[in-house]
């Protein structure tokens, strides 16, 4: 591992568990072991560390995206598949970093939001269209609305003026908005699949 790969994962632990804000660059050396001085060589400030974090999460989590497609027999399998990816992912952070990272952090923000335009919307339109042929997904959707719609629902799961952190709980928001989505999006065929991989036995 080099040392820009070392401190960005040190950075990235301690963001997760703190938040961006709170933790400052003697933090993130002493949790490294090593000077901010060394640390100051390979990034000139806190905020081009969070950019290259950033860079290094949304690559992750397209080949990990990748990886469920390639993986999952149809697409209701998939959709359990992300599910279960989203609810590891959302296990681990910190919900305040979503906030920190828009408010502090434009240029990072900026590349998220251009991630999730395009890379997950063209992925959620790709499963939506794939799904619609399997006969698992109603027909009658607009794939395009559809995508642009589930994806940003999830982003306003992270908005504390809607879901205040202090009575909600962050991955429960999310599931609730994955369930009703995909109990929403699919035909007789694809709800009591659905079900079985849910373990639902119907009455």
């Amino acid at each position: 591992m080099s040392q820009t790969e070392r401190i960005i994962l040190g950075s990235e632990e301690l963001f997760l568990i703190a938040g961006i804000k709170s933790v400052t660059m003697d933090d993130i050396a002493r949790h490294l072991g090593m000077s901010k001085k060394t640390i100051y060589q390979f990034f000139k400030d806190k905020n081009e560390l969070v950019i290259a974090l950033v860079q290094k999460k949304l690559k992750e989590d397209e080949e990990q995206m990748n990886d469920i497609i390639n993986r999952s027999g149809n697409v209701i399998e998939e959709m359990i598949n992300m599910m279960k990816c989203s609810e590891e992912i959302f296990s681990r952070i910190n919900p305040i970093v979503i906030h920190e990272l828009q408010k502090f952090h434009p240029e990072a923000w900026k590349q998220f939001q251009e991630f999730k335009n395009k890379v997950i919307t063209q992925k959620m339109e790709q499963l939506l269209t794939k799904g619609i042929t399997q006969g698992y997904i109603r027909p009658q959707i607009d794939v395009k609305i559809i995508a642009r719609m589930h994806v940003n629902m999830v982003e306003m799961g992270f908005n504390n003026a809607i879901f205040p952190l202090a009575e909600f709980n962050t991955w429960k928001v999310q599931q609730q908005f994955l369930e009703h989505f995909n109990y929403g999006i699919c035909t007789l065929k694809g709800y009591k699949l659905l079900n079985q991989y849910k373990n639902i036995i119907e009455e």
